[in-house]
């Protein structure tokens, strides 16, 4: 497996993201050691709130949440997932499988050995992210899921197909562009370059080429039986669980609906639309999305 790894100096004087960064070990299945970056902000011995991203982001997209959920008295820990951000970038499009990126992720978790979790995930941040709470509901006091969802083979939306086709077809794969239309508000240049940055060049971006054709969406999907085996496990799951799904996002538009009504801790819970969000939310409304993180653990401690 080639490994690519961004220079540092690509980050340097990214606006709105002064966090000190660090970094852990990781490998699934026999590959090779491979370094992953994350945040760690706020008390140490606080319960840690998880943030994940998705596609084609990373944890800059959570750099407005980050600073009032840590100001709470919380430890919010925000990881790029491997092939983005400030992570290592198999160069392979082959290295890339759902459950290798499953795999990745656990061995962060249990490396760092986090309990009494929050999480919010959003975008395959969900996808991931939903599957750690289902191998380790232990882990894990209470969910928040924003735009995402756990496909099992049943199809999805006709914007998703839309964004999967653009996704494989298009020339150079242009991130800060991708990021920009699903985000109602207006990034500024230094914003949109921030998310170009993990990926000096095409070679870069193996990962976020392939996430799309990832996701399972028909039953001759791989992956398709072990998102059946999470859901048996989050159906059960009886600790609070919310949705904030955006009104302006075709992508997930709906998907909310089958969290409310599979899982147990999302009955009778207080969920939320977020006004005026993209499939980005975190870009349209990240303080209100930060006081819903900090109101939910207080009301649900």
């Amino acid at each position: 497996m080639q490994v690519l790894r961004t220079p540092d100096d690509r980050f340097a004087d990214l606006p709105g993201y002064p966090f000190a960064p660090h970094y852990a070990t990781v490998r699934a299945d026999a590959g090779p050691d491979l370094r992953l970056h994350y945040l760690d902000e706020g008390p140490r011995d606080a319960a840690p709130v998880l943030m994940m991203h998705g596609e084609p982001s990373w944890s800059y997209l959570y750099r407005k949440m980050i600073p009032p959920v840590a100001a709470a008295g919380h430890r919010v820990l925000a990881p790029d997932l491997i092939g983005f951000g400030k992570s290592d970038k198999p160069a392979a499009r082959s290295d890339y499988t759902y459950e290798r990126h499953v795999a990745w992720m656990s061995d962060w978790l249990t490396g760092l050995d986090l309990s009494e979790i929050t999480l919010f995930c959003q975008d395959w941040g969900g996808l991931i992210g939903l599957r750690l709470v289902a191998a380790f509901p232990d882990r894990f006091a209470r969910v928040i899921a924003a735009n995402t969802g756990l496909p099992v083979g049943t199809g999805w939306s006709e914007a998703f197909e839309a964004w999967r086709k653009f996704s494989q077809t298009v020339p150079e794969f242009p991130t800060g562009f991708i990021l920009q239309g699903a985000t109602v508000r207006e990034l500024s240049p230094a914003e949109v370059a921030a998310y170009d940055a993990p990926f000096p060049d095409e070679s870069y971006k193996a990962g976020a080429r392939e996430f799309p054709a990832l996701v399972p969406v028909t039953p001759d999907h791989a992956s398709v039986a072990q998102n059946k085996a999470a859901w048996a496990v989050l159906e059960r799951f009886e600790k609070p669980f919310l949705t904030a799904f955006s009104d302006k996002d075709a992508v997930t538009a709906g998907g909310e609906r089958v969290f409310q009504e599979r899982i147990a801790g999302a009955k009778g819970q207080p969920h939320v639309t977020i006004k005026d969000g993209g499939h980005f939310l975190q870009e349209d409304k990240p303080e209100e999305l930060a006081q819903l993180i900090v109101d939910f653990i207080a009301r649900t401690r």
